[in-house]
């Protein structure tokens, strides 16, 4: 496959709560172009106006999986931790990971689901080792740094503090699940595009 280069690109110099546009490096399937099975693994029809996820749909099981596993995580709040930690869990991971897109996408969701738009704004100038304020959050965001930097570095300790910060185990394993599944999911995203930052309308 022919690999597109981007000379001109309007590139983010910094992490943003701001929705930023993606390009990728390999041609997606056409919108036009895609078959049912393909329609069918996007899950959400919407998706099929999404370059990502048309790229993605060159293999439909493992997009159909791959999103039904992140809905999952995100929007199953039955029990366990809020949207709020969960998707701080993903900015966190995405912050150390240095996937730019992400990051805009969940640091956003974790301002509006928490209304916490500074402390979310410092996680993002300063990284991940920023005082958000709070024993939780601080927690969230130190086991979520800890899984993505090798999921080797997770241990005990992680997760005594989170129990210390007050989270229970369904709440915990919604954190890993949160952390655990951008880790993959920024990787992914940083190996076939980059992001852009959208023209003025």
């Amino acid at each position: 496959m022919t690999v597109t280069d981007y000379p001109d690109l309007a590139r983010p110099d910094r992490f943003t709560q701001q929705g930023l546009g993606w390009v990728p490096w390999l041609a997606p399937v056409p919108e036009a172009d895609l078959t049912e099975r393909q329609r069918e693994a996007l899950i959400e029809p919407a998706r099929a106006r999404m370059p990502y996820f048309r790229l993605l749909a060159r293999d439909p099981d493992a997009l159909e999986a791959r999103t039904l596993t992140d809905l999952d995580i995100f929007f199953n709040i039955e029990g366990g931790v809020g949207r709020a930690e969960r998707e701080l869990a993903a900015t966190a991971a995405s912050r150390a990971n240095g996937c730019v897109f992400c990051a805009s996408v969940h640091s956003a969701a974790a301002t509006r689901e928490s209304g916490r738009r500074e402390d979310v704004q410092r996680l993002l100038d300063e990284g991940t080792g920023a005082d958000l304020g709070d024993k939780s959050w601080n927690a969230i965001v130190a086991a979520s740094v800890s899984l993505t930097t090798t999921p080797l570095q997770f241990d005990a300790t992680d997760v005594d503090r989170l129990r210390d910060a007050g989270l229970d185990d369904a709440s915990i394993v919604d954190v890993i699940g949160g952390a655990a599944f951008f880790n993959w999911a920024n990787r992914l995203m940083l190996s076939l595009g980059e992001p852009e930052v959208p023209a003025a309308r």
